[in-house]
């Protein structure tokens, strides 16, 4: 029996590359990454990749392997990731697909719109009318054409709101109308799911602490090299929480400490966003509530079986 994709799912700090670790040991699996930021070799700390010990025994897919100065989108995620997971597969091994970009797991089990390319003049005429009239504005446009996506989109999601105006433009169709029109990119008896959604309070004081070993293991120079490179402030990798932050301490704006909170509380929101996310669009996924690796290795083995279909 071929067998299946297990996909792991949790907001930052949650523990689940321990747990992906573990369930790829135990299962006969391989790890392939679904976060957007451990895409790219330039966010080591930041991203909380997994350490060269921890990717020693069992193989790892797609960490590290973009450069920061290539934005990769939800669809060339899908198009490096589909062939991996076959050929795992076709190994006779598990993938474990494990991360906590919610657009990754929702293009593998619901699919992605097929949007053609969107020429170079366009993305410049909607980037220069964006800086023209603001985010408000910007996005009553996109309403008026599409409101789906305007309602969709989240305050301060520039690059996603300019994305569905370049696909207005470029395509004369919504995007949301593309949406649609998808397919999901694995079949239903093809995978397995758990969401980690752990207590708030406790995952609040894990991503305090996650931040504060960032900054013992190197961030503050690893923001120091990213600026060397001035990226455009659009892609995603200087999007990273905690790259502004430690960007303005380095400027002289703001102590370590005061970046350092600001960092925290950012890290705090975005794991909020996340466990929104995974508790409205995985309803059906199993959960595990603990963040302590071993309580959540016994809640894992207790969903084994409804995890991993029978011989």
């Amino acid at each position: 029996m071929t067998p299946p994709i297990l996909l792991i799912a949790g907001p930052t700090a949650s523990g689940k590359t321990a747990l992906a670790l573990r369930a790829a040991q135990t299962l006969g699996g391989e790890i392939v990454n679904a976060d957007a930021l451990q895409l790219y070799a330039d966010l080591t700390v930041l991203s909380a990749r997994p350490t060269l010990d921890e990717q020693a025994g069992v193989p790892h897919h797609l960490f590290g392997v973009a450069d920061g100065a290539d934005g990769w989108s939800v669809g060339r995620w899908l198009r490096a990731a589909s062939p991996i997971l076959e050929e795992i597969r076709g190994r006779g091994r598990m993938p474990v697909v494990v991360g906590g970009t919610g657009l990754y797991f929702k293009a593998l089990t619901e699919g992605l719109a097929d949007v053609p390319p969107t020429p170079a003049a366009v993305r410049q005429s909607v980037t220069a009318m964006y800086d023209a009239l603001g985010e408000a504005r910007f996005r009553e446009l996109l309403a008026s054409a599409d409101p789906d996506a305007a309602r969709r989109i989240e305050a301060g999601d520039r690059m996603r709101l300019s994305r569905a105006m370049e696909v207005l433009e470029a395509t004369g169709r919504p995007l949301s109308a593309w949406q649609a029109d998808t397919a999901a990119a694995l079949e239903p008896d093809d995978w397995r799911a758990v969401a980690i959604v752990p207590d708030r309070v406790d995952l609040y004081a894990r991503c305090d602490a996650r931040f504060d070993a960032m900054l013992a293991g190197g961030a503050l120079e690893e923001v120091r090299a990213l600026l060397t490179r001035r990226l455009d402030r659009n892609l995603p990798v200087t999007k990273a929480v905690g790259v502004r932050e430690l960007e303005r301490h380095l400027a002289g704006d703001l102590t370590l400490e005061d970046a350092a909170d600001l960092a925290r509380q950012e890290t705090r929101r975005y794991a909020k966003r996340q466990l929104t996310w995974l508790r409205n669009k995985t309803p059906d996924w199993a959960k595990i509530t603990q963040t302590d690796a071993d309580a959540a290795w016994g809640q894992f083995l207790a969903l084994e079986a409804t995890l991993t279909p029978k011989p």
